[in-house]
């Protein structure tokens, strides 16, 4: 089996999957609250949306449940959706936030 992927190399490879509404990467919008690898293989993704009531919500997990498969050493990819603490646009990528809202 290869070694364990850093976080920072998940959260990259996730950032690959794009907010709908945005067009931007979930990790520079923010969304990703943390990326763990256990030791067989099992990716634990924990993530929020923007919304509650997000229409797009199963679309995007289904994208990183995806990405995440297609690497050969992972065997396993659990995703929980949290609402607390509750997304806002002060967790996106400062760059990005300008871009969009200005500032």
């Amino acid at each position: 089996m290869e070694n364990k992927w850093t976080k920072k190399q998940y959260l990259e490879l996730i950032n690959q999957v794009s907010d709908p509404e945005t067009g931007i990467g979930l990790t520079d919008m923010g969304l990703i609250y943390d990326v763990e690898e256990e030791i067989d293989g099992i990716i634990n993704v924990t993530m929020t949306l923007t919304s509650l009531g997000c229409p797009m919500g199963g679309q995007i997990t289904t994208e990183v449940d995806a990405i995440l498969r297609i690497q050969p050493h992972v065997q396993d990819v659990k995703i929980e959706i949290v609402w607390e603490p509750a997304w806002n646009p002060n967790m996106m990528n400062p760059e990005l936030k300008a871009m969009l809202f200005g500032g």
